[in-house]
Formats: C-alpha cells, sequence, structure tokens
C-alpha cells in the first residue's frame, strides 16, 4: 500500500501539548483584572437570547440547549433580568365570588400592589357591618317599626275574629278556642250547650241551629284562609324593613369603596353584587347562639373569617406585587418578575385548589385557590429546566396548553383526566403573558422538536451554548477575569499569572483540543476553588500554578481508582498487553474511557488470523453478538477497502478472523477500524508490528485515516496519512 507523503510528518512530543506563557497577561495577580461582565465564549447563544428577549409575538418562547455548567442558567437569568428591570410591574390578580355561580369564582385584574388594598378594604367592610347592622336591628327605630307591623298582624286578625264572633252570636252561636284550633258550638243563655242537651231540643230548633251552624263555617274558614295571606303580606313587609335597614347601613359603607375603585368597572360590579347578596342575607348578620365554635373551625382569625357565611365577601389575592415596588433586589427587581421554578409538578405550575376538612366532608370555596409558577411570572419570564418539566407527571401538557391557549387555566390532574368524583371550582381563566425559558440537554430539544408538534411552533428560538471557545490571547484573558469576579465574589486568594495560565492550559486539555478552551465553566470554577484550598493548606497569599496543579491531581487521584486497577491487571499479566517487541497479525487499540470528569486510555489487544478461503472477514465480536452496529459498519468499511485494493481483478482466496482478546463486554463505534486493518495487513504481509504502540482511528473506503473525536487530541502536526479532520 502507497501513501500520499505530502501528510506523512513526524510528531515530536512537544506538539501534543501547547503551553500558556504567563508573561503573556498583562498583570500579576487577578486583583489587577477588571471583573468579567458578560459571558465567555457564547457571542452565538446571547444573540439568540436577546432576540427572543426583544420577539413580544406570540410563540417566540426560548429553549437554551446546552450541556450542563456551561452556564444557561446564569446567561438567560442575567438577560433577564436585566430586561425586565426596565419593564413595568405587572397587575396584581385577585379571585373573588361569583354570587350567581360560587363554583365559578371570578378574577380581577387590579394595578400592582392594589390586590391586598382592595383585600383590606372588603376586611373593614365585613367587620364594619358586622357591627353595624346588629346594631341597627337594636335600634328602637327598628323596634317600633317592627312592632307597628306585627301590631297591624294582630289588630287585622282580632278585627276579623271578632266580626265572626259577633256575626255568630246572632245565631245563638259561639266561637270557641280548642287546642286543635277554632270551632263553632252551639249556647243557650250564654252556656254551650253539652251533645246530650242539643239532643233535647226540638227537632226544628236542631235544624235550625245546623243551618247556621253550616253558615258561620264557611264563614269561619273563610277567615282562617285569609290569616296565612296576611302573615305572608306581613311577613315580606318585615323583611323589606330588613332590607331598607340593611341598605341604610350597607349604602353609605359600599359607596366609599366604589368611590375609591370607580376607575375599576369590574371592581364596580363586584361591590354592587356584595351589596345585593348582604341585603338578601341578612340572617347572616344577626348573632346566632351555639353556632361559632363550628364556624370558626373554617372561618380562622381574622376580619371577616369568623364564619363560612363571610367568607365570600373575602378577596383572595393569588398574585400581590406589592413587595416588587419600590423594593429593589426582589424576582421582580421593581419590574416585570423573573422567576425559576425549580420543582414544577403541575400544581407548582399552574396553581391549585386547596381543601378543608368539615366534620368529615371535605370543602373549598375561592378563598383556597393557590396561584402557580405561571400567575407569578405572568407579565414577565419564567424558567424552568425541561427534563425537570417532562418527569413530572401531567406537567408538560399543561405547559404547553397554557401556551397554546393564551390563559392560565387551574385544574388538578383528576380534573385534566376527568375523573374527579368530588365537587370542586372551575376558576375563570387568567389572561397568560409569559415568555417561557427552558433549559435542557440538546437531545431533550431535538427529540422534542421530533415527538412533539406542538414544540416548534411554542418554543421558535433556541439559544445553542457551545462547549468549547477558540483559544487565543483574548479568550485566555477572558478565563482571568472569569478567575478574578469568582475569587472576589466567594473571598477567594487571587490568582498569579502562573496560576491563570494553568488554569488555560487545563481548559484546553477538556476541551480535547490544544486551540479551543472549555467553556464548561462550572469544572473551571470547581479547579480555581481547590486551587484556593490547596493554597490554604500552604499558607499561601496567592494561589499558582503549583496549587493548581495540585488541585488537578487531586481531582484525578479521587477518580483513578478503576484505572490503577485495570494497570494493576496488566502489571500482573492478568490482562496480556505486550509492550516489547513486535508481532505478526497483533496490534494494540487504545479506547478512552469516561467515568464522570475523568478520562483515561484502555489499551486492548487485537489479533488477526488469515487463512485460505473466499475473501471474508471475520469480525469474532460481531458474531457471538458483543458488536455494536458502529464497529461493525467500521469491519465492513475495511473489508471494502481491503477487497478493492487487492481484488480489483480477481477474488481474494483468503479468510481473515479478527478479535478483541481478553474482551467479555461489547464492543462499539469505529475507531478501531484502522487498527483492525493494521493487523489484517501485518497478517497478510506477514510484517511484525512494534508492541509498544497503541493505535487509534478510524478508516476509510479508500484507506484514508482519520482521527476519532474524543480519542484523540488536536495538534497542529499530525501522524496520520490523511490531512487533520475535525
Amino acid at each position: 500500500m502507497t501513501a500520499d507523503k505530502t501528510y506523512l510528518q513526524p510528531l515530536a512530543a512537544e506538539t501534543l501539548f501547547r503551553t500558556c506563557d504567563p508573561a503573556a497577561f498583562p498583570f500579576e495577580t487577578t486583583d489587577q483584572v477588571e471583573p468579567l461582565d458578560q459571558v465567555v465564549g457564547q457571542d452565538r447563544a446571547v444573540a439568540a437570547v436577546r432576540f427572543a428577549i426583544g420577539m413580544r409575538h406570540r410563540g417566540y418562547n426560548l429553549f437554551v440547549l446546552g450541556a450542563e455548567g456551561t452556564g444557561k442558567y446564569s446567561l438567560a437569568r442575567r438577560f433577564l433580568e436585566a430586561h425586565a428591570a426596565a419593564q413595568p410591574v405587572p397587575d396584581d390578580w385577585c379571585y373573588v365570588n361569583n354570587f350567581a355561580e360560587p363554583h365559578r369564582p371570578r378574577a380581577l385584574s387590579l394595578p400592582p400592589g392594589q390586590g391586598r388594598v382592595l383585600r383590606q378594604g372588603m376586611d373593614d367592610l365585613i367587620r364594619d357591618l358586622r357591627e353595624t347592622i346588629p346594631a341597627a336591628f337594636e335600634s328602637d327605630e327598628y323596634r317600633d317599626r317592627r312592632n307597628v307591623i306585627l301590631e297591624q298582624l294582630r289588630d287585622m286578625n282580632d278585627s276579623a275574629l271578632a266580626e265572626l264572633q259577633k256575626e255568630a252570636a246572632k245565631h245563638d252561636i259561639a266561637l270557641i278556642r280548642t287546642p286543635v284550633g277554632l270551632a263553632l258550638a252551639p249556647v243557650h243563655d250564654g252556656e254551650v250547650l253539652k251533645p246530650e242537651e242539643f239532643n233535647k231540643l226540638p227537632e226544628e230548633e236542631r235544624r235550625a241551629r245546623a243551618k247556621a251552624m253550616e253558615g258561620m263555617q264557611a264563614q269561619l274558614e273563610q277567615v282562617l284562609g285569609q290569616l296565612p295571606k296576611w302573615e305572608k303580606e306581613h311577613r315580606e313587609k318585615l323583611r323589606e324593613l330588613d332590607r331598607e335597614v340593611i341598605a341604610f347601613a350597607v349604602d353609605h359603607q359600599i359607596d366609599e369603596l366604589k368611590a375609591r375603585w370607580e376607575a375599576h368597572p369590574a371592581v364596580i360590579e363586584h361591590l354592587g353584587a356584595v351589596r345585593d347578596d348582604v341585603i338578601a342575607s341578612a340572617d347572616d348578620f344577626r348573632p346566632k347562639e351555639g353556632g361559632g365554635q363550628a364556624m370558626a373551625m373554617l372561618g380562622g382569625a381574622g376580619p371577616g373569617q369568623g364564619a363560612p357565611s363571610f367568607r365570600r365577601y373575602q378577596v383572595n389575592v393569588v398574585i400581590d406585587h406589592c413587595e416588587d415596588l419600590g423594593h429593589p433586589g426582589g424576582e421582580g427587581d421593581c419590574g416585570a418578575p423573573v422567576i425559576y421554578e425549580d420543582h414544577p409538578t403541575q400544581p407548582n405550575l399552574v396553581g391549585r385548589i386547596e381543601y378543608l376538612s368539615q366534620f368529615g366532608a371535605m370543602f373549598t370555596d375561592f378563598t383556597l385557590i393557590k396561584g402557580g409558577a405561571l400567575h407569578r411570572a405572568n407579565g414577565g419570564y419564567l424558567i424552568l429546566d425541561a427534563r425537570r418539566v417532562l418527569m413530572q407527571p401531567f406537567c408538560w401538557e399543561a405547559l404547553m396548553r397554557m401556551l397554546r391557549a393564551g390563559c392560565i387555566r387551574i385544574e388538578s390532574a383528576r380534573d385534566a383526566l376527568g375523573l374527579s368524583g368530588m365537587s370542586t371550582l372551575e376558576p375563570e381563566p387568567i389572561p397568560m403573558d409569559v415568555k417561557v425559558v427552558l433549559l435542557g440537554e440538546p437531545m431533550i430539544y431535538y427529540l422534542l422538536g421530533k415527538y412533539d408538534p406542538d414544540f416548534r411552533e411554542l418554543f421558535k428560538v433556541a439559544a445553542d451554548f457551545d462547549s468549547r471557545m477558540d483559544r487565543d490571547d483574548a479568550s485566555a484573558l477572558e478565563y482571568a477575569r472569569l478567575i478574578a469576579t469568582l475569587a472576589r465574589q466567594e473571598g477567594l486568594r487571587p490568582l498569579d499569572r502562573t496560576g491563570v495560565a494553568r488554569v488555560v492550559e487545563h481548559g484546553a486539555r477538556l476541551a480535547d483540543d490544544s486551540e479551543k478552551l472549555t467553556t464548561h465553566m462550572a469544572t473551571i470554577v470547581d479547579i480555581v476553588r481547590e486551587a484556593d484550598y490547596w493554597a490554604g493548606e500552604d499558607a499561601a497569599p496567592v494561589t499558582t500554578a503549583a496549587h493548581v496543579q495540585q488541585a488537578i491531581d487531586a481531582r484525578t487521584y479521587r477518580s483513578d481508582r478503576i484505572r490503577e486497577a485495570m494497570q494493576e491487571q496488566i502489571t500482573q499479566g492478568t490482562i496480556v498487553v505486550e509492550t516489547a517487541g513486535a508481532v505478526v497479525g497483533q496490534i494494540n487499540g487504545l479506547a478512552v474511557l469516561q467515568l464522570d470528569h475523568f478520562a483515561f486510555g484502555k489499551p486492548s489487544r487485537i489479533s488477526c488470523r488469515v487463512r485460505m478461503g473466499k475473501g471474508e472477514v471475520v469480525d469474532i465480536e460481531r458474531e457471538v453478538a458483543l458488536s455494536g452496529p458502529l464497529h461493525s459498519k467500521g469491519v465492513l468499511i475495511l473489508s471494502s477497502f481491503l477487497s478493492s485494493r487487492f481484488a480489483g481483478e480477481a477474488p481474494l482466496s483468503l479468510s481473515a478472523s479478527l478479535v478483541f482478546e481478553q474482551s467479555y463486554g461489547g464492543v462499539d463505534g469505529d475507531s478501531a477500524s484502522s487498527t483492525e486493518l493494521y493487523a489484517l495487513l501485518s497478517a497478510l504481509s506477514g510484517i511484525p508490528i512494534k508492541q509498544s504502540l497503541a493505535v487509534t482511528g478510524s478508516v476509510d473506503q479508500n484507506g484514508r485515516v482519520r482521527p476519532s473525536a474524543g480519542s484523540t487530541r488536536r495538534s497542529r502536526a499530525s501522524s496520520t496519512s490523511a490531512p487533520p479532520a475535525d
């Protein structure tokens, strides 16, 4: 096989590691460096976040995708808070009773900070009414007018009965009262005749008296029929009197409240409904005996909460922005709210309706409605972790449903499934104006885009965080500013220029590229913190490169147990890896194992045997189902290269077998395909391979060897037989 010698360049050891010259930094320690006020290496993501924040149209919610530790949350929060501070504080939202349909509470929107004002005003109103209305009922004027109505009824009853008695007397008949009511009886000389005396009367007289009795009985029944009507009319007069008294006590107080809220028609309408209900419920304001203790179980302490009958006049302030007015430093910072919900269950997200237990039964009303994160973020921004949202039952569906509908509807999981078996509330939905920001891994973003048809329509902007950035003098200085900012925020020792240079070198190693730096700032920050610890152990005033290296070594040591165990097995000969001499058809492959933040190389002995056959290359791993699809693909590619190179005119008359020796688990990836090709060519040619080398890299059908991502670290020089590839 021939190779293009243009790409055959020797690779010196020093080219594998690019040092950072401490002298390139224009400072002695990070105390002399300006703090960092921007995100490092995420220009593309910053542009996307700014665009999403500026777009107020529907559907331009933001999904921030990137690996954990790249600063997704801090960047999004920083830009959102800066933009939200210039926006007005959103309205308060309250729920009040719907007197026409109590199971459907009404939602009221009020200027920020006015929700609690209305609530206090209603509490004061009910407290005053509970004092003034009973006092009005105890007044002499009310008692006199009530007595007049009652006396009128008595006079009417007495007059009617007196007229009946007078008419009965003309016919020698008496109107008498019995335990069962009024009755008629014949009389003689002023005395009521007994039945035996009545029977002794002449027959003609008895008939005359019986006829008269029948006529008077008809008149009595007519009078008795009028009595209930008169009583009903007078009860209505009494109720009208009660309404008049209550209206006199209520109207001036309601009018005072209406004057305060004249700019809010919805509040005026509610106050009118409260007035009508108070007047219609006069008996609720009369003192009752024996019911205070049971009612207090529901009412609790405070004005207007002594009995359940008065709960219907309260105001439930679901969202109160009073604290955001003139109090910088809050979540809204005197502007629009920026809310992060770290436990996004469905109730925490969309709100919930709570219940109280009363005498073994469950009770609820509009005062037990609680808002969720969407309520608190309404008029501003809501940040959620996409994975946590997806892990909570019904949470993702609820979020997408609210975004589609443009309103916040409080419902439980039972209601969403149609399984609610108890009476509950249907609160009026609240219009939603929330910019939702989801944080998540790239895989979550792409899966949602594929399987959720509404996702692309509702999250039109993606801020893609890169895991690497270019390494140059400017980026190295940004690392220094990041370290200086961290040291000042957390009270750490400053780093000298050698310490910063070592952090930059470690950032390049984490990026797997000498020309790149990692943007996984969580790891860099942890290294700085741990280096500060070791500097403290040495009682050093500044953190130097030695302390940074000690922190790196300590992290490696804490994660190095498995690698040491593997090395021990190789040293003891349990795992056979030859490192001396040269062997035909055998080569050491190299796999990179990633354990959390620690990666190390693991050599694997690959052998090949050839024999006469039909030109087949047998992958033993594949035959026993230990080969993954990518590894099988790599073997088929090298088989294709072998056939095209040596069987262009006649078929190959050989068979070859490839195997990973002492491999007891699955094998996947195509990074060993070039290694297997070397072993195969060695077996065919009989040329031995130096066992002191370990090889990794893939090969294409033209025989070009490509470096494998994660298995090699890029450098300006390359020892492969093809140009470097990304």
